[in-house]
């Protein structure tokens, strides 16, 4: 009898205790408007200055900044022209357009000698691009080859960079050591020596439209030093 009286009082204490979880759960559970929202932990909360974790990502539809050119009476400056390209393409790097000017004209250079129009194609304007084609053609309609190795690019400077509207121009003189060859059609050397390289000073200039979404530069014309 006072095990039946015992399990009973364990009963009526499981139901008060299952009453009150019910009650808190109904008042726990339910929102009524004046509770505060949580915060987000992924974001900054007001007043707080972005931390390290957040990286500002260029903006790629930056506005191009106009930087007067200089006056027709003042002498012409470098910086200032590079400065003006900087100005309307926030990512060009002198350095690292030099390395890339230098990688052009090593392949540049190696297919107009192979007679490599394709790989010309992309790189050279359509000015400069005819101009290579006809001189390869008169070479190949005279039977003849030319072999060229570029030994070593000494030097690899900027020159000269302006604005035209929106397209930029950046001119590279190069200083490189070459062994240049030319062959009949019977492979006898009509021209240069194939154990003497020569210093060859070439200057380039490149150009690209800097509101263009290609990225590539092309070769707009090639001179030497007068």
């Amino acid at each position: 009898m006072g095990e039946g009286f015992y399990f009973i009082d364990i009963l009526i204490f499981a139901m008060i205790a299952a009453f009150l979880v019910y009650r808190l759960r109904g008042v726990l559970g339910r929102r009524h408007g004046e509770e505060r929202q949580r915060p987000n932990p992924y974001t900054s909360r007001p007043g707080q200055e972005a931390g390290d974790n957040v990286v500002t990502l260029p903006d790629r539809a930056r506005v191009p900044v106009d930087v007067p050119p200089p006056a027709p009476d003042e002498p012409y400056s470098l910086a200032a022209g590079i400065a003006q390209i900087q100005a309307n393409d926030p990512t060009f790097d002198e350095k690292g357009f030099v390395q890339g000017a230098k990688a052009a004209f090593g392949m540049i250079v190696t297919a107009f000698a192979q007679g490599d129009t394709p790989t010309l194609r992309p790189l050279l304007s359509d000015d400069v691009y005819d101009n290579f084609a006809a001189a390869i053609r008169s070479r190949q309609s005279s039977g003849e080859t030319l072999e060229t190795t570029v030994t070593a690019i000494r030097e690899a400077d900027v020159t000269e960079a302006r604005m035209d509207g929106r397209t930029a121009f950046v001119t590279v003189t190069f200083i490189s050591e070459q062994i240049n060859v030319t062959r009949d059609k019977d492979g006898t050397v009509i021209e240069g020596d194939p154990e003497q390289p020569l210093e060859v000073v070439d200057i380039w200039t490149f150009a690209r439209n800097t509101r263009s979404r290609n990225p590539n530069w092309t070769l707009i014309e090639t001179r030497v030093p007068s």
